[in-house]
């Protein structure tokens, strides 16, 4: 009976070696809030598995500027199919690096700004800002210069490996010009710490270690739908607030072609969108048929929006990051 025993055990094994070895994986790179179980990941590899015919595997690689670090590094050998989590300040650098593909894919987007890229697609968009607690900071500054001028601590993430760092080097240029230095030297004394990534920081801020923290116009919207807690809310600035939109593209050297393309078709139908603003907390790219969720109405609206185009941030990002290092290393 033994021998019976293991070769059917063995035809069993090798049985579902063959099944898995049939069913296809997608890789995509994103952002660890993204794969986390409280951000949008659970949801949409739940969702893409049940039209797919296949295995999303969502891998977490830091923050969202680290994404572009990795895909660097790794180059034409990279796993990745897909990679989700990029925004216009880095579009312009991740085309240079020629991994990309064109994405072929026409659509009609709700952003802000007019879409055409044939590399990468919108998969959200938000403002940031600087976020505060109500009964914490109950007048909180309604400018770089009255931030300057405060006794306030902020938690900010370094550009180098975060998307919302690098947007406010951005946000600071874009308002400020030649004059950034002199916000920068001006802003050092008010940051507490500076964090790797989004996340990081923003449990500074929800711990009480800081009164005011980098984060988005649309972030008190998770205190209110998912908490009920009115008490968060985002500082509207006098200079405008810098747009951020996030992004994915597929890969040229995937070799999952035509499923990469059927995910970014898939990311920006309702399935998708609809995920969006409960979880990763931010405006969907198309807004779904059912609308947006009840307490995004109370969300400020920026007057002014602040962008620079992909080819021109990449230009003046070594600039505004050495302006960055220099005032916060005095």
């Amino acid at each position: 009976m033994r021998p019976y025993l293991i070769s059917t055990t063995a035809a069993l094994a090798l049985t579902g070696v063959a099944a898995a070895a049939e069913t296809p994986v997608l890789t995509v790179y994103t952002y660890d809030s993204f794969v986390s179980d409280w951000g949008p990941g659970p949801a949409v590899r739940e969702a893409f598995e049940a039209v797919c015919d296949c295995e999303l595997d969502l891998v977490g690689t830091g923050d969202g500027a680290a994404l572009l670090a990795r895909l660097q590094l790794e180059g034409a050998r990279t796993p990745a199919d897909v990679v989700l989590g990029l925004d216009t300040n880095l579009t312009a650098r991740a085309a240079e690096t020629g991994l990309f593909a064109p994405h072929g894919i026409e659509a009609e987007f709700d952003l802000p700004v007019a879409w055409e890229d044939g590399l990468f697609l919108p998969f959200d968009w938000g403002y940031f800002a600087f976020v505060h607690d109500r009964e914490q900071v109950p007048e909180p500054p309604r400018s770089f210069a009255e931030l300057i001028a405060s006794d306030l601590s902020i938690a900010i993430q370094d550009p180098r490996s975060s998307t919302p760092g690098l947007g406010l080097l951005m946000w600071v240029k874009a308002a400020f010009g030649d004059e950034a230095p002199t916000i920068w030297e001006g802003l050092a004394p008010r940051v507490l710490t500076v964090t790797r990534g989004w996340s990081e920081s923003y449990g500074l801020f929800t711990s009480g270690e800081v009164d005011m923290v980098l984060s988005y116009t649309t972030s008190p919207a998770y205190h209110l739908i998912a908490e009920g807690d009115d008490s968060v809310a985002a500082a509207a600035f006098e200079e405008g607030h810098y747009l951020q939109v996030e992004v994915a593209g597929k890969l040229e050297g995937s070799d999952q072609p035509e499923l990469a393309r059927d995910f970014l078709e898939f990311m920006i139908s309702d399935a998708f969108q609809e995920i969006i603003p409960t979880t990763n907390w931010m405006y969907p790219a198309v807004v779904p048929e059912a609308g947006l969720p009840e307490g995004f109405e109370t969300l400020i609206e920026p007057e002014r929006a602040l962008l620079f185009a992909p080819e021109e941030a990449a230009d003046l990002r070594d600039d505004a990051l050495a302006e960055w290092l220099a005032a916060l290393s005095q």
